[in-house]
């Protein structure tokens, strides 16, 4: 596992990203909407639905919507231990997110600040809010084996000055599900973004180009694993690439309340400062 997780790091340094582009627009661009009068059953329904609408605890989003009329509400906490010389520790949460089913096929998603702690061995403690983040999901379609959405994000010039984004940033993410079975999945999402880092880093604007490609296998109905490799091109103005690695489990203990453990590490460069987390949280539907 970790000679295919250098592989693929290796192979985006390399600069792979725009055949990686044209090929995510294309999957969005050749999915044929199908929708509930039709015989295929929709994705995003079903008894594990909620295994397929949650974002959490995977970096990339989900390509379903939550339906016109319901709302799904995750949470969760995170503990990461620090890179660099003096190592150190970091903890957020609540790690909430408020999403909403419209019309349309479309879904409105909520973002509150999390509260964040870091802890330098010789420094003084660190702790703030970060910024609010809104946004806005759109289902193109289904097919029996396919699934694609786009989603635009929007970072508020908010939060602490620590943790905080000192300007407004924007996320533009494309998001494409493939099923080769009933109970195996993979997802690809193709993001770019331009964001500003907090005022005491020196709020500095960046753009980035972020891949992220995720693995889940549902053995049982209500019980999941999943895989993901994600990265930037840019971690920072002036910096690199960066990439990591997370794998978790999901359990339902009801249709509607699903609970999860994860773990994360540095794959390479300085992706979210650690070299390695865990975390744990829960999803409900509405």
């Amino acid at each position: 596992m970790k000679v295919l997780l250098e592989e693929y790091v290796s192979n985006m340094n390399e600069l792979k990203i725009f055949p990686v582009t044209a090929l995510l627009a294309t999957l969005i661009m050749s999915i044929q909407a199908v929708r509930a009068a039709d015989t295929i059953q929709n994705p995003c329904t079903g008894p594990s639905a909620l295994f397929a609408l949650l974002d959490r605890p995977t970096v990339s989003d989900s390509a379903c919507v939550v339906q016109y009329g319901q709302a799904v509400l995750e949470a969760g906490y995170q503990h990461a231990n620090l890179a660099g010389t003096g190592g150190g520790t970091a903890d957020n949460f609540p790690e909430a997110e408020l999403r909403f089913g419209l019309p349309g096929h479309n879904e409105l998603v909520l973002l509150p600040p999390n509260d964040n702690l870091q802890q330098v061995p010789g420094s003084p403690h660190l702790q703030g809010f970060s910024a609010t983040t809104i946004g806005i999901k759109h289902e193109l379609g289904y097919t029996k084996h396919w699934l694609g959405a786009v989603e635009s994000l929007f970072t508020l010039p908010s939060g602490s000055p620590t943790f905080g984004s000192r300007g407004t940033g924007v996320a533009f993410n494309g998001i494409v599900d493939y099923a080769p079975s009933n109970d195996t999945g993979i997802s690809l999402q193709l993001g770019i973004t331009s964001q500003t880092n907090p005022a005491l880093a020196g709020g500095g604007r960046f753009t980035s180009v972020n891949p992220d490609i995720t693995f889940t296998w549902l053995p049982l109905w209500n019980l999941q694993f999943y895989g993901e490799v994600y990265g930037q091109s840019r971690t920072g103005p002036g910096l690199g690439s960066g990439f990591d690695a997370d794998g978790g489990v999901q359990y339902l203990l009801t249709p509607y309340c699903e609970v999860d453990l994860e773990e994360g590490v540095r794959l390479s460069g300085n992706l979210g400062g650690f070299t390695h987390y865990f975390g744990a949280g829960m999803g409900f539907l509405f």
